[in-house]
């Protein structure tokens, strides 16, 4: 097994998701090059999915590359716009491993998914433009424990 990276990101990422979309190759291209296979990603809208698209697209050129979904609970996506839900739905197919950390939604489930992620991280890519959140706690874990965090939004400025 090679290293681990995690996704972590907000809800709410650029209308543009291009320039984001284009580093978001970039990085996980090199990560893959220096020993990178698993990829983790929750699953949220918006940094989430748009990273587990980035990773599936690059699957014909990183043959070995995996994405492991650690999703909070069952049915994440309920309250997700159609579109997102058949994005995240494309995404659930196509992942190599999918694991719950909570059968049904609870408050509290969501942190608990982000913990999971920061344990399980040997390096860290997010887009993390404010202090407070999920994203801000997955990348504080992440700091505590010396993970390396490349933060795509300080890049995209």
């Amino acid at each position: 097994m090679g290293k681990i990276c995690i996704f972590t990101g907000h809800r709410e990422i650029p209308a543009d998701t291009q320039p984001l979309r284009d580093a978001l190759l970039r990085h996980i291209t090199s990560l893959y090059a220096d020993g990178c296979t698993d990829f983790l990603c929750g699953g949220a809208k918006g940094f989430d999915l748009l990273a587990a698209e980035a990773l599936l697209e690059l699957r014909p050129i990183l043959p070995d590359v995996r994405l492991i979904l650690i999703l909070p609970c069952l049915n994440q996506e309920r309250a997700y716009a159609p579109a997102d839900k058949i994005r995240y739905r494309q995404i659930l197919d196509q992942a190599d491993l999918v694991r719950y950390t909570a059968h049904t939604y609870y408050k509290g489930c969501m942190l608990t998914r982000d913990r999971v992620m920061a344990e399980a991280a040997d390096v860290c890519l997010c887009y993390l433009t404010r202090s407070t959140g999920g994203t801000a706690y997955t990348v504080r874990q992440c700091a505590r424990r010396d993970v390396p965090i490349c933060n795509l939004a300080e890049e995209l400025e």
